[in-house]
C-alpha cells in the first residue's frame, strides 16, 4: 500500500514541475518596457514544428539563431552568431543529413569577408571573398583531391585580371585575361600534358589579331583574325 507520505511527495514534485514549466513558457516570446525583443525566442511552423530559436536583447539578436526546415526540426539548416559589438554576423548553413555546405559572414545581409563551400567528406571545395555583397578578389574551386580546379579574380563583382584553370592533376589547361567580365587580352590554352596548344590576343569578348596553334609544344600554323572575326589562314613554311 502507498503511504501518504509517498503521494504528498509525488503531488509536490509534479506541482513543481508544471509550475516550472509554467514559468519558462511564459519567459519566451518576451517584450521589454520599451516593446522591443527580450530574452529567448521560439517560433513554430503550422505543423508545430520549430522554425528558430534564439535570444534578443533591446530588439537585436545576440548569440546563436538556429533556424529549422519546416520538414525537419533536428538538424539547423542554418546558424547564425551575432555579436554585440559588431555588425557581422557569423553564418553557417547545413544539409539535412547535418554535414556542414557552407559558411560565411553578412552585413545587412550583404555577404562580405571570406566564404568558403564544403564537400560532403568536409573537404573545401570553393573559396571566394566579398565586399559589400559582391565578389572582390580571389575566387577558388578545387577538385574532391584538394587541388585547384579554378583561380579567378573579381572587382566590384565583375572577374577582372588573369582567370586559370587546371587539370585534376594540377596541371595549368587554360589561362586568360578578362576586363569587366569580357576576355579582353593574351589568352593561353593548353593539353593534360601541358603542352601549349594555342594562344592569342581577345578584344571585347571575341578572337582577334595573330594567332598560334601547337602540336606537342611545336608551332603548327597561325590565324590571323581580324575585327570582323574571319580567318585568314598563313601556313607556316
Amino acid at each position: 500500500m502507498i503511504s501518504l507520505e509517498k503521494i504528498f511527495t509525488s503531488i509536490l514534485f509534479l506541482s513543481c514541475f508544471l509550475f516550472a514549466t509554467s514559468n519558462f513558457a511564459q519567459k519566451i516570446n518576451q517584450f521589454d518596457a520599451n516593446k522591443q525583443r527580450t530574452g529567448v525566442w521560439k517560433k513554430y511552423y503550422d505543423n508545430q514544428n520549430i522554425r528558430y530559436e534564439g535570444q534578443f536583447k533591446n530588439g537585436k539578436e545576440i548569440g546563436v539563431f538556429k533556424f529549422y526546415d519546416e520538414s525537419n526540426p533536428l538538424q539547423p539548416s542554418m546558424i547564425k552568431r551575432f555579436s554585440e559589438t559588431t555588425d557581422s554576423v557569423a553564418v553557417e548553413f547545413y544539409l539535412t543529413n547535418g554535414k556542414l555546405q557552407s559558411k560565411g559572414f553578412f552585413i545587412d545581409k550583404n555577404r562580405v569577408g571570406k566564404w568558403q563551400y564544403f564537400f560532403q567528406d568536409g573537404k573545401i571545395m570553393s573559396e571566394e571573398w566579398y565586399h559589400q555583397g559582391k565578389l572582390e578578389g580571389k575566387l577558388m574551386n578545387y577538385y574532391p583531391n584538394g587541388k585547384p580546379t579554378e583561380i579567378t579574380h573579381y572587382k566590384n563583382g565583375l572577374k577582372q585580371g588573369i582567370s586559370q584553370k587546371f587539370s585534376s592533376d594540377g596541371i595549368l589547361i587554360e589561362e586568360v585575361t578578362y576586363e569587366n567580365n569580357v576576355l579582353n587580352g593574351p589568352a593561353k590554352f593548353f593539353e593534360l600534358n601541358g603542352n601549349l596548344r594555342e594562344k592569342g590576343i581577345y578584344k571585347e569578348g571575341k578572337k582577334f589579331g595573330k594567332w598560334e596553334f601547337y602540336i606537342d609544344g611545336e608551332i603548327t600554323d597561325e590565324k590571323e583574325i581580324e575585327k570582323q572575326n574571319r580567318y585568314t589562314k598563313k601556313q607556316k613554311d
